[in-house]
């Protein structure tokens, strides 16, 4: 019996982490109404932003967090570079170690 539950709550969470899943975005490579796509720079940029846009998002509707518009692989290079300079990047975890004795 217990087995049994074990594994439909497994079940259960492989269906959750499965449907939160991104899909494929239908407006890359589609200019905005200024003719403008988002591209590595803009994507650096949105990172660098993206914790202030967050939470101004929250409270208005027309604010995004990442731009849909962009250019694809270069966009999210862009974003995840970004987010790594704000977020510290790996070598934080490095630095704040004890030295060994």
């Amino acid at each position: 019996m217990n087995r049994v539950i074990a594994l439909v709550i497994l079940a259960v969470a492989v269906v959750f982490v499965a449907s939160c899943t991104a899909g494929p975005n239908t407006l890359a490579n589609s200019p905005t109404e200024d003719g403008d796509v988002a591209g590595f720079w803009q994507g650096l940029w949105h990172g660098i932003i993206a914790p202030v846009t967050f939470i101004i998002s929250l409270f208005a509707e027309n604010v995004g967090v990442y731009e849909v518009h962009n250019n694809g692989n270069w966009y999210n290079l862009g974003f995840l570079f970004g987010m790594a300079i704000i977020l510290g990047g790996s070598g934080g975890g490095a630095a704040s170690r004890r030295p060994r004795r």
